[in-house]
Formats: structure tokens, C-alpha cells, sequence
């Protein structure tokens, strides 16, 4: 399976729509979730399409396979220098490694036989000076790990019920496919997060006591899904032994987040049409750091499921939030277009009582919009008054 890229065809729509187009194409995302082999299959469907290998040029900074620049005006030049006639595609991959990258990004992207594409495993990489150089002139796609549909597709042969269940213990990250034991999996996994803190969290956060962030990230890994804040977190750690003052859990809670492996979903008044500023939840990008965290022997399928859904909602909607009804919580409340879906998640709605603690808060709702219940079953699934329930993998695999 080894050296076979899996089609990303989020990535690869998102890319072509923008291709020869003037704003600067910015991919981020979470270290080794796929960036550079969306961008190595764009290349080939260019090839495809006609363009000269010539007029491609691809650097990748964490490549050692060569030396390029990593000075701005240095880099700028290299590039300017392999230009040929006609559109040239530049690719510039883990671009934050270059000092003052965003200057050579902004005047490649003033030119006119320049079609730029950059990516970056740090949120911050937008913000600063080159936010400021290139408002209004970027598109950014956040990539993810594997979907399950995209997970699917290196598993051909496997029951869809069995991968799920893998994919819910291992998580979505691309290598993971390659790999079939639990040590291996999780020696793999624990090297991308220790290269992300000492690489990055350390580099970016020098006096962060690195066992206390650790700490923090398994207290957040342990309740994904679960509304709380951040003296809640802090209050949790005290009583698992661990003393981390507010302020320290709010820092490593935003290094998390700034490195892609940690999301924060806001609470969303659904009745008053508002953001709430308290008591939001947190959310992996990728499972399998919640299984080299806490082990294997994880439970909570609920809360997992929970995590999946988050995820693919990102993929496929502008906004996600958590949905305040009332003294009820909707799951989720997924906005494209101005147009919200709502969404609760449930392992099993075979009993009654738990059947109808799901559907009262969509009932409540007053408006149109679609309704949806996704579910571990395989009956009851259809219409119900206006409330869709699907089954969750059939939902995940929808084109």
C-alpha cells in the first residue's frame, strides 16, 4: 500500500477550482495530514492537463533532498530564475520555514505568469505580516486527515462496520493505512505529536512546561464533546494530581489549537440567532492522538462518533457549532450558504426514552431547515415528521 496516494477529492475540487486564478492558494493543516500529496496529485492532474513540467517548480522546506534558500530574497530569485514562458505553478510546501516568507510570496504573487500555492502546519502562518501583505489576495483550505470515505478507499476489501470501528480507535491520518498493530500505530502517531511539540509548541512556546501541556491535551482528549471551559479543564487537572493554573491551560489550549490538532466549537443561540462566549466544546482533527493519549481501551463510542461527525461537518460546511435550543443542546448547527442544517448524533436509538431526548430539541425548532439524526443503526433510518435519520456510515461514505 506503501507510495499509493489516496484521491483527496475535497482537496482536489477546492484546488482546481482555484487554479489560474489571481488569490494566493494557502493549504493548512495538521502536521502529516496530506498536504503535500494533495498537492503532489494536483501536480500530476496538471501534467495531465498539458502543462510542461518546466512550468512547475515544487520545493518542499523539510525536504532534504536538496538545499534551497531560506532567506525571502533568495527564495524569490531562485524561483524568478526557473521561470519559463507561459503560466508557471509554484508550490511552496512547509513555506514557514523560510524568514520572512511572506515577502517572496507576495512578490511572486504579483506577477503575472505566477499561479502560487503555498502550505503551512501552523495557524499563525496567517496572521502578522503576511495578513497584512496579502488581505484580500489568498483563498486558504484547511486540510484534514483521511475521511472515512477517503479511509475507505485504502481498504477496499475490509466490512465497512470493522474499518469503522478501526477508524474510530486509529483515527484518519494517512501513514496509519500502512500500518496493522497497535504499537506500530501508536510509535508512528506519538512520533507526529512530539515532533509537533518539541518542533513547533517548543520553538513558538520555550517556557511551556511541556509535561503539563501533555497533561492538558489528555484531560481534552478524554472529554472531546463534552462542553467546558477552560477552569473546568483547569479544575479537572487538579484533581487528577496535575496543578495548571488557568492562565497556563488557556496557552496550551490555544498551542493545540494553533498546530491543528485541537478544535474549539463555539455554542450557537439557536432562539436569540447568537454566538455564546462560554462552555464551548473541543474537538480532535484526528482520533488516533486520543488513542496514543489514553490507549486503546477508550469506550465512549458516543463521544467518538461525536468527534467524527464534528470533523466531517468542517469538510463540508462554512461553519459548525453547538446548538443551544432552550435548556437543550443540539448537536451540531452546520452552516454553507447562510443555510443551517441541524444535527444531533447517537450511537443507538433503539430505545425509546434515548429516541426521543433526540428528536424534542429538533421538534423545537421552528423553522424549515433540514433536520438530521445520525445513528450507529441500520433501522428506523428514513423521514420522521421532517427529521431525516440516517445511518452514520452510510452518511460518511455519501458522495
Amino acid at each position: 500500500m506503501k507510495n499509493i496516494l489516496i484521491p483527496r477529492p475535497h482537496a482536489m475540487e477546492w484546488l482546481e477550482r482555484w487554479r489560474d486564478k489571481e488569490p494566493i492558494k494557502v493549504i493548512t493543516g495538521l502536521r502529516r495530514c496530506g498536504k503535500s500529496s494533495a498537492l503532489a496529485l494536483f501536480r500530476d492532474q496538471l501534467h495531465k492537463s498539458g502543462v510542461p513540467a518546466q512550468n512547475i517548480l515544487s520545493i518542499n522546506f523539510e525536504s532534504l533532498d536538496e538545499i534551497y534558500p531560506t532567506e525571502s530574497q533568495a527564495l524569490y530569485d531562485y524561483v524568478v530564475e526557473r521561470l519559463s514562458s507561459g503560466m508557471n505553478y509554484i508550490f511552496l510546501d512547509e513555506v514557514q520555514h523560510v524568514r520572512d516568507f511572506e515577502r517572496t510570496v507576495d512578490g511572486l504573487a504579483l506577477r503575472d505568469d505566477v499561479d502560487i500555492y503555498i502550505t503551512g502546519s501552523n495557524a499563525d502562518m496567517l496572521s502578522g505580516e503576511l495578513a497584512t501583505l496579502i488581505t484580500g489576495r489568498y483563498v486558504e483550505f484547511q486540510m484534514y486527515p483521511f475521511s472515512f470515505a477517503e479511509y475507505r478507499m485504502a481498504f477496499t476489501e475490509m466490512n465497512e462496520e470493522v474499518l469503522f470501528d478501526r477508524y474510530i480507535t486509529y483515527g484518519g491520518m494517512p501513514y496509519t493505512v500502512n500500518l496493522t498493530d497497535d504499537q506500530s500505530i501508536a510509535d508512528y502517531l506519538g512520533g507526529v505529536f512530539n515532533t509537533i511539540v518539541m518542533g513547533d509548541v517548543a520553538r513558538r512556546h520555550p517556557r511551556m512546561n511541556m509535561q503539563a501541556f501533555q497533561r492538558t491535551a489528555s484531560f481534552l482528549a478524554d472529554n472531546v464533546g463534552n462542553i467546558t471551559s477552560l477552569n473546568r479543564i483547569s479544575s479537572g487537572l487538579k484533581r487528577s494530581g496535575a496543578a495548571v493554573s488557568v492562565g497556563s491551560v488557556n496557552e496550551y489550549v490555544g498551542a493545540l489549537m494553533e498546530n491543528y490538532l485541537l478544535n474549539k466549537a463555539p455554542r450557537f443561540n439557536i432562539k436569540g440567532r447568537e454566538y455564546l462566549e462560554t462552555l464551548e466544546k473541543y474537538y480532535l482533527n484526528d482520533l488516533g492522538f486520543r488513542f496514543w493519549l489514553l490507549g486503546k481501551r477508550q469506550g465512549d463510542v458516543g463521544h467518538r462518533i461525536e468527534n467524527v461527525v464534528y470533523v466531517e461537518l468542517l469538510r463540508r460546511f462554512t461553519y459548525v457549532s453547538v446548538g443551544k435550543m432552550g435548556q437543550a443542546e443540539i448537536d451540531f448547527v452546520a452552516v454553507k450558504d447562510g443555510v443551517p442544517t441541524y444535527i444531533q448524533v447517537a450511537q443507538s436509538l433503539i430505545s425509546d426514552e434515548v429516541r426521543e431526548r433526540e428528536y424534542a430539541p429538533l421538534r423545537a425548532i421552528m423553522d424549515n431547515h433540514a433536520k438530521l439524526v445520525l445513528t450507529l443503526d441500520h433501522i428506523g433510518n428514513g423521514d420522521h415528521d421532517g427529521i431525516k435519520q440516517v445511518n452514520l456510515i452510510d452518511w460518511l461514505l455519501e458522495q
